[in-house]
């Protein structure tokens, strides 16, 4: 077996434990951390394709920004375990149950595909390029890329009016 087999084999053993264990945590804490060391391991499978400026946004937008944000928000609403209600056993074993089959079916899937022969066909052009990725954005999709600034700006103006308390008149 090849380095890259092995690594791939082992990336993908670590993103299914880490995002059932996201799933079966009870501290939404510890639930944040394993989704944040799950999107760490779908970065290593962009890498493994090839795709470094796919795997560096990934890992910023979600396993910086994105988990931040989780956590704040957890952190903002403070879940406590007494304040947290309590599933049923049979809840928690239909979940692993679902969990167990959906496993399966991806594992037959997985060993019942055949592999690509022989070659393809390719343009020559380097789309994993961050200059040619410039050039796209800022030439062919400058006014959609400016109107998604311009939301996420209003976005964030809103978030910051909602989170605001209002002074008590005394």
């Amino acid at each position: 077996m090849s380095t890259i087999v092995i690594i791939f084999y082992f990336l993908a053993a670590f993103t299914l434990a880490t995002a059932f264990l996201t799933i079966y945590s009870r501290n939404p804490i510890h639930s944040a951390i394993y989704l944040v060391l799950c999107f760490f391991s779908i970065a290593g499978h962009y890498l493994l394709f090839n795709a470094q400026f796919l795997a560096l946004v990934h890992i910023i937008v979600y396993s910086g920004a994105i988990m931040v944000l989780m956590l704040f928000t957890i952190m903002l609403m403070n879940l406590n375990k007494e304040d947290e209600v309590h599933k049923p056993r049979i809840t928690r074993i239909g979940a692993l149950v679902v969990f167990l089959i959906m496993s399966v079916v991806f594992i037959t899937i997985f060993i019942n595909s055949k592999t690509i022969t022989g070659g393809y066909d390719t343009s020559g052009e380097d789309f994993q390029s961050i200059k040619v990725l410039g050039k796209v954005l800022l030439n062919e999709y400058l006014v959609p890329f400016e109107f998604i600034s311009i939301l996420l700006l209003t976005a964030m103006i809103g978030t910051v009016l909602l989170s605001k308390k209002e002074k008590k008149n005394e």
